[in-house]
């Protein structure tokens, strides 16, 4: 109340604000009761003593509008009332949601914001701060259950859950306290959040202490958020660190002084100001007949009157008194502004205005709907089409003061509507919780974080916030607690051991720096110089008869087929590139098939030449070199065939395979068509087979240089070597595959050369004796 007297003094003495004009005020007491509101609401209207409905008796000032009242089922009624006549009201701690609405209440304001904005701010603040499984405390009342619904809701779609949501029966001198008592011991929720009065909720506490319970965090409703009753010091062990949305705590420059400078001798009109100085001074104004006043045994001072007057108003309040505070300067700049509108230019018909002497409460709430202004600490206040100001709250938290009372310390602050986007605006280190006074906000989870790596998996039967964690799957990452889901990584990255980032996948071939790849191209560039020395020793000994009784000219033929075999094998190392792909399968069929030609051209030779001595054979016109000649290009026509279809159809060509081996890219060849490959590497096996067969069926044709006997072992070397390529080169991944398929090469090339050439170049270099005609035909007399 004296809120708003000082609000009206402070305008009537401002020069700029409704100069030249005087507001005055009539102070009623409802008394919490709805017939008195309604009483007094109709006297207003009639303007006298007594309410008489649809008459207005006074012809005085006009009423301009009414500021209260403080509960919402009485500003209900006093809205039903006023709006009839389209009279505004101005309400400073009225939250209901209902009364937003138009239609039943056209001319109803608030200066303080509807509990939907508190309530969708609380849910807000419980996500600010992490808490995912909380508990719900309300009233059975309105408010407490619209908080409630509204509360646990907004949680609901934040993705956080709800462990236990209680009623406070009102009805019952426990408020339900001990039912509520245990579901708090057997929840392992943390956080409770409380819509209801103090003097409901402190029924609660009160078990709470009696059953020594304590360790929860409470988010309060503006309700009890700044509580004087809850602020005791036995509270201390239960309500320290409570956090919660209290009313706005502005600023009134100059209230407190004159506040202070109050007393009962200067404001004898006041009526109330003797009931405050008795609470304020514990003392009682003595009666003409009772000088001292004795009760319960002890003597209360009378007062007198001269008691030095220096009160701190309580923080709710103070926080209430800036609210009156605002609802009268609303007001006030509405009549201002119909004060100075223009004729022409005014809202009204043909640009009309109204006269501030008669004006009709309908034009005046054409004004309060559109007043904008700031107030002298600096804030904008506005209504909006439902009549609610900005919602802005303060953010208060619960510690312990000086004096080992509980006090409300505002943390931070709470703007729907602020300017820079930031609906929170709080000071994390300012806040103090139960446990130890630690700055750490403490968790409220019913299953542990997953960390980064980990996914959430759903237990059935359970609310989703009792999850499990689950290792991401192979390939995918989370770079986040709690994440509900995995992200594969890009084709060409990988997760690290942690699952928490994709880094480069790592490349696969069979490289030139890597000690396989240098091996096995030092042993090829070795194997080469091998039929090259053998080569250089074969022309130099070319008239000797070990080499003129082989067949000379094949002999080097194949000795320069088995050097670009060795050759041939350096293709496969080093990077694929797309021209290395094409041709290396295709040059290794080529010259294999060379090579494997030439030993069967040869086995050939020697079969029809010890047969085409027997007397009346026909097989003297086939010993020439033509016949030898001709068996070798066949055989390399039909591979040339086979290898041109594949070109043509299906060629090989390098990919990278991200599949065979997890977490590597594997540069390799595609062989393009897998039967074309296999086909060629089975004509070889073929010739090899031809060649090993007709060798062994020559073995023991008379001579002392016979090579049948070479050919079959080193066909049966040749053969041995592949048939194990085929399950080591079908088991083996990535670069060893292709390592298998040199090694083939390599040892397959070397048991043609050690099995055939090496006893030659053995007996040509240290048993010249065996390298004569004489050995030979001697040897052939033995046999014979």
């Amino acid at each position: 109340m004296r809120a708003l007297i000082f609000a009206v003094e402070e305008i009537n003495a401002d020069t700029e604000l409704l100069p030249n004009i005087t507001l005055g005020f009539q102070a009623l007491d409802s008394c919490n009761t709805l017939w008195r509101a309604a009483q007094g609401t109709l006297s207003m209207l009639s303007g006298g003593k007594e309410a008489i409905p649809n008459y207005h008796c006074h012809g005085g000032t006009p009423f301009a509008g009414l500021v209260g009242d403080s509960g919402s089922t009485r500003s209900t009624l006093i809205a039903q009332i006023l709006g009839l006549y389209r009279y505004p009201q101005i309400s400073y701690f009225a939250t209901s949601p209902s009364l937003t609405n138009r239609n039943l209440f056209p001319s109803f304001f608030r200066t303080i914001p509807s509990d939907e904005f508190q309530m969708k701010g609380l849910a807000q603040l419980i996500d600010h701060f992490g808490w995912s499984w909380l508990g719900l405390l309300a009233n059975d009342y309105d408010y407490g259950q619209f908080g409630l619904q509204t509360v646990k809701q907004e949680i609901i779609n934040s993705g956080a859950c709800v462990a236990f949501a209680e009623n406070l029966l009102t009805s019952q001198p426990d408020r339900n306290a001990p039912h509520i008592i245990n579901v708090l011991k057997k929840s392992t929720a943390k956080v409770v959040v409380v819509i209801a009065s103090d003097s409901d909720f402190v029924v609660v506490l009160e078990e709470l202490l009696r059953q020594n319970v304590s360790g929860h965090i409470w988010v309060a409703s503006e309700a009890w958020a700044t509580s004087d009753l809850l602020s005791e010091e036995r509270f201390k062990g239960i309500l320290l660190g409570t956090i919660g949305f209290a009313i706005f705590h502005g600023k009134m420059p100059r209230f407190g002084k004159y506040f202070n400078s109050l007393n009962p001798s200067k404001d004898i009109s006041d009526p109330f100001i003797t009931e405050f100085w008795e609470q304020t001074f514990a003392c009682t104004w003595p009666s003409e007949k009772n000088q001292v006043i004795v009760m319960d045994n002890a003597t209360i001072s009378p007062c007198m009157g001269n008691e030095m007057l220096y009160v701190q108003p309580s923080e709710e309040d103070q926080r209430l008194s800036l609210n009156v505070y605002t609802a009268v300067y609303a007001i006030a700049w509405a009549l201002h502004n119909l004060l100075y509108c223009k004729p022409g230019t005014g809202p009204f018909y043909l640009g009309g205005c109204a006269n501030i002497s008669s004006f009709q409460p309908w034009q005046l709430l054409h004004y309060i709907k559109n007043v904008n202004f700031k107030t002298r600490d600096g804030r904008q206040v506005f209504f909006d089409a439902a009549g609610n100001p900005p919602a802005v709250y303060d953010i208060v938290n619960w510690q312990v003061g000086a004096g080992g009372m509980l006090e409300q310390v505002t943390v931070g602050s709470y703007e729907l509507n602020s300017s820079s986007g930031q609906t929170f605006n709080i000071d994390s280190a300012k806040i103090k919780w139960i446990i130890n006074n630690n700055t750490q906000i403490p968790p409220s989870q019913c299953s542990p974080s997953c960390p980064s790596g980990y996914r959430k998996v759903i237990v059935p039967g359970k609310p989703p916030c009792c999850y499990e964690c689950a290792r991401c799957p192979q390939g995918q990452i989370s770079n986040q607690t709690d994440a509900a889901e995995c992200q594969p990584c890009s084709w060409d990255t990988w997760p690290n051991l942690q699952q928490d980032r994709c880094l480069p996948r790592p490349t696969e071939f069979l490289s030139y720096e890597q000690p396989l790849g240098y091996s096995l191209a030092a042993i090829s560039i070795f194997s080469t110089l091998a039929p090259l020395v053998i080569l250089r020793i074969f022309v130099c000994s070319n008239k000797t008869p070990i080499v003129r009784a082989n067949n000379y000219s094949l002999s080097c033929l194949l000795l320069l087929s088995l050097f670009l075999c060795f050759l041939c094998s350096l293709g496969f190392i080093g990077y694929p590139q797309p021209e290395k792909c094409l041709l290396r399968q295709v040059a290794f069929g080529m010259v294999f098939a060379l090579c494997i030609s030439c030993v069967l051209a040869k086995t050939i030779t020697v079969v029809i030449a010890f047969n085409a001595t027997k007397p009346g054979s026909r097989l003297r016109k086939w010993t020439g070199v033509k016949v030898s000649y001709c068996v070798i290009g066949f055989c390399i026509f039909v591979q040339l065939c086979v290898c041109g279809i594949w070109l043509i159809l299906s060629p090989p060509f390098s990919e990278l395979d991200t599949e065979t081996k997890p977490g590597i890219i594997i540069i390799n060849c595609n062989e393009g068509s897998p039967t074309a490959f296999w086909c060629m590497l089975g004509y070889l096996g073929l010739l090899a087979s031809i060649s090993f067969i007709v060798a062994f069926l020559a073995r023991r044709l008379p001579d002392s240089f016979n090579e049948a006997k070479l050919i079959t072992f080193s066909m049966l070397a040749f053969l041995s070597v592949w048939v194990s390529f085929i399950p080591a080169y079908l088991s083996a991944r990535g670069m060893y595959t292709v390592a298998m398929e040199v090694f083939a090469i390599l040892s397959s090339s070397w048991a043609v050369v050690g099995c055939i050439f090496v006893p030659k170049c053995y007996i040509v270099l240290f048993r010249p004796n065996m390298n004569s005609r004489e050995h030979l035909l001697g040897k052939s007399r033995i046999q014979n």
